[in-house]
């Protein structure tokens, strides 16, 4: 080893030690990242149950209306939401998302109009919440010095998944203390309760926002920002943004050109549309799970403490598959990681007598007082469930991170962000997706009438497999050499 480099305890706590002295704004950006995430992933989990409790929509349109109009247009939203950085500046952004975000939560606090709803919070939420996505990370990259950036990028994602377990502890907590309050003869519902929850953590972070210096940087201290110097004063604010976009719509097109005419380019597309199946799998612990959670397991099932097996294993494995298999092409580990998801759904589809025994073992009971906190018998989908999240969790921890690998080390140089952009695509098929979820819901598990829980898992483990199977046999066609590695 070079002099002067730490090695083993001493050089793990040093990568953490690279923080002190960071620029307020860092820690301040972690902390918005906790309540950005926070906030949609308790809007995420409500949102379906909402739109069929509260106003009145079927399984089906309600999942039609998440998986096809709002998580769509979030993905889309997400895509310009960029260029509006750019022009008007990382703060100003902060703000215009959450003010969005604060206007359409409180109308979807106090409305029980669907058009209303739709129209006035659901899309303006979709904005708001793209505004906050590539802003934070942007955040990231200008708060934090060189030495800090890996470490700060890895802490993002560790708090991001912290406030999806936050997010699950509220969605059961509420549900669960059951309040009946009535506000000048306003009587939210356990849905707009939640609701009120992430509009608490919205309005939270408008102080917090107003710390960020204008034009802070981690290397050289408050400067002007660039953004706001180059637009000029002659300008509107909305004519900035708009001259801004049109830009970056003509650049983006430009790119696309180019894009397709390149062999490589339609090899990720294949290559994104099999990981899209596995993403459908992991968005319908936010649009399915809850209301099959319900309807088997009862009014106050802790889905919540369920979906969180998911992210307190990624939090564990992420870094340690990483580490091991560090050697090992993408590709390859994509493909491992997507057997393992695609049999953990499997566990789902299978009679729930086979793990009656285990639901009434030593274990079993131990894992529904202590974890779930449920008393008395346990029901079988609870022991089902939580190995079902185990293993997809450990397919997970080998597959995800490498996608976006796979994407930068196929890409031509000096197209390595062209590529890396498109690593959105495949959340963007895992939402079209998970949309005939509620079509799945209402002919397998309807909330009246008979149930059949495992035909409607068995159609997800299938579509689960269509990954594995897919990037097997197209394996010829799809995988390239991956730079800096050999088979």
């Amino acid at each position: 080893m070079p002099a002067g480099i730490a090695t083993g305890l001493r050089g793990f706590i040093g990568k953490f030690t690279v923080l002190k002295g960071a620029k307020r704004e860092l820690w301040l950006t972690f902390l918005i990242k906790f309540l950005i995430f926070t906030a949609y992933s308790v809007t995420n989990k409500t949102m379906v149950l909402w739109l069929s409790k509260d106003l009145g929509f079927s399984d089906q349109a309600a999942g039609a209306l998440v998986g096809w109009v709002w998580a769509p247009a979030m993905t889309i939203f997400t895509l310009l939401a960029g260029s509006i950085t750019d022009a008007i500046g990382l703060r100003s952004t902060f703000f215009l998302g959450v003010a969005i975000c604060t206007v359409a939560r409180s109308v979807m606090v106090v409305t029980t109009i669907p058009s209303l709803a739709l129209a006035c919070g659901i899309l303006p939420l979709a904005i708001g919440e793209a505004l906050g996505t590539p802003v934070l990370l942007a955040a990231t990259r200008r708060y934090s010095t060189t030495a800090q950036r890996s470490i700060s990028f890895s802490i993002i994602y560790a708090v991001m998944n912290v406030g999806y377990l936050a997010a699950g502890y509220i969605f059961d907590y509420i549900r669960q203390l059951n309040l009946h309050v009535s506000l000048f003869g306003f009587e939210p519902s356990s849905y707009q309760q939640l609701f009120i929850v992430s509009l608490i953590f919205e309005i939270v972070l408008f102080p917090v926002i107003y710390f960020l210096r204008r034009g802070a940087e981690a290397n050289n201290g408050p400067v002007i920002d660039e953004s706001l110097r180059n637009r000029g004063t002659s300008l509107s604010f909305w004519s900035s943004i708009g001259a801004t976009v049109r830009r970056s719509a003509t650049d983006t097109a430009h790119l696309f050109q180019r894009l397709v005419s390149q062999s490589a380019f339609y090899r990720l597309l294949a290559f994104f549309l099999f990981i899209g199946f596995l993403k459908a799998i992991y968005l319908q612990m936010d649009y399915v799970f809850p209301k099959f959670g319900i309807r088997e397991l009862g009014l106050n099932a802790p889905v919540g403490k369920i979906a969180n097996i998911n992210a307190i294993m990624i939090i564990i494995l992420a870094p340690i598959v990483g580490a091991l298999t560090q050697k090992f092409v993408a590709y390859r580990m994509v493909v491992i990681g997507a057997i393992i998801c695609a049999a953990a759904v499997f566990i789902m589809a299978l009679p729930t007598e086979w793990f009656q025994t285990a639901a009434s073992s030593g274990p079993g009971e131990w894992l529904g007082s202590v974890y779930f906190g449920v008393q008395g018998n346990l029901h079988p989908y609870y022991i089902m469930s939580a190995l079902y999240l185990v293993v997809f969790s450990i397919g997970e921890a080998f597959y995800s991170p490498r996608v976006y690998e796979y994407a930068a080390a196929i890409a031509p140089k000096g197209q390595e962000a062209s590529y890396g952009s498109l690593a959105y695509l495949p959340f963007l098929v895992g939402k079209i997706l998970v949309g005939s979820g509620g079509w799945l819901l209402a002919a397998f598990v309807p909330e009246h009438g008979p149930r059949h829980p495992g035909t409607m898992w068995l159609i997800f483990a299938l579509a689960a497999s269509v990954a594995p199977i897919g990037l097997i046999l197209f394996r010829r066609y799809i995988r390239v050499p991956e730079a800096g590695r050999q088979d």
